[in-house]
């Protein structure tokens, strides 16, 4: 009898081995564990898995590898690629061709880049249109230099559309703005975003209630931008793509830009890349050109783009975002 028992003991440790070498092998070990549920902790009705669905909106992929790493704390060493079991990932701009406006979760996110303080305009267009439904909202907003009171302004936006968000905070990362910044200098920075993601996924743990507080300064420097840049605080950046962006000789005609762009502004045409309509000044286009072949054109009566860009050759996509990421993020074929 002892016999026979120590048997299938041997047989239970082999086969829990085995398991957990498959799962591991697949990389599903993190999601199991963080999901299974013990019969105790299931009769006091804990340890449920929550739906999470993460809402992005990404130029060069800064904010997509953020919501990435929300996962439901599922990443692991920075290459998670979203959509587990219990945590969707979906582009806003993907979104907005499908016309899907319904969304509902234990907790919903939205996750973007902010454009002089601003959410993209895309951005305000879809938390107009969208239903969202969850007990817990919250916003995660990516910058490279200032983001004075970008907090207050999406709260403001999302108030005016119904939606009180429980948590909006802010992420330094590599700032993309070619008209100010080298990327080259840029992507040198250290600005300790794994410490920042940290405090982020663990505050999203806990479901805390809070808004980056901002400064009187904070609000007084975003509203010297406006005066000095003219732009609608009801649209923020929203300029013509035919008027900003030059294609060069240096196009191989590969058509990534056609791709890339979440309005689809570029086209192949029989004598080139042609680029026409409203731009979110996303920069996935010019960010993302294989070839560095599209660059700023110096405008004049634009007082951000008069003097063109600081280094031409030097371009940025976050290191742990492919550009089929990016294509699949954004393409409107």
């Amino acid at each position: 009898m002892n016999e026979k028992m120590s048997r299938r003991t041997a047989l239970k440790t082999m086969g829990a081995t085995a398991l957990g070498l498959v799962l591991s092998a697949t990389g599903l070990s993190t999601l199991t564990s963080s999901c299974l549920v013990t019969n105790k902790d299931a009769n006091k009705g804990l340890g449920k898995c929550k739906k999470r669905i993460i809402l992005y909106f990404t130029g060069t992929g800064n904010s997509l590898y953020v919501a990435r790493q929300l996962d439901n704390g599922n990443a692991k060493n920075g290459e998670n690629i979203g959509n587990t079991e219990n945590t969707e990932l979906l582009s806003i701009p993907q979104m907005m061709k499908q016309k899907r406006t319904d969304f509902e979760a234990d907790e919903i996110g939205i996750v973007y880049p902010i454009y002089g303080h601003m959410p993209p305009y895309m951005v305000r267009q879809f938390i107009q249109r969208a239903h969202l439904k969850a007990d817990y909202l919250f916003a995660i907003l990516t910058f490279g230099a200032r983001k004075c009171n970008a907090v207050e302004i999406w709260d403001g936006i999302a108030r005016k559309a119904g939606y009180h968000f429980d948590y909006i905070n802010t992420l330094m990362m590599v700032d993309n703005w070619l008209p100010n910044f080298d990327m080259n200098e840029q992507i040198k920075m250290d600005k300790h975003i794994p410490e920042h993601l940290a405090v982020i996924t663990s505050d999203l743990a806990s479901r805390k209630q809070w808004h980056q507080p901002v400064t009187e300064e904070e609000r007084q420097m975003h509203a010297g931008f406006m005066a000095y840049t003219k732009l609608d605080p009801e649209v923020g950046f929203l300029k013509k793509a035919e008027k900003y962006f030059v294609v060069t000789d240096s196009c191989i005609g590969c058509a990534v830009c056609t791709q890339v762009c979440p309005r689809g502004n570029y086209s192949l045409e029989t004598d080139g890349v042609k680029a026409q309509g409203d731009c979110e000044f996303c920069f996935a286009c010019i960010q993302n050109c294989p070839q560095k072949a599209i660059v700023f054109n110096k405008v004049e009566d634009d007082a951000l783009l008069s003097n063109g860009e600081v280094n031409p050759k030097a371009r940025y996509r976050n290191e742990h975002i492919s550009l089929m990421d990016i294509k699949r993020a954004n393409s409107q074929k």
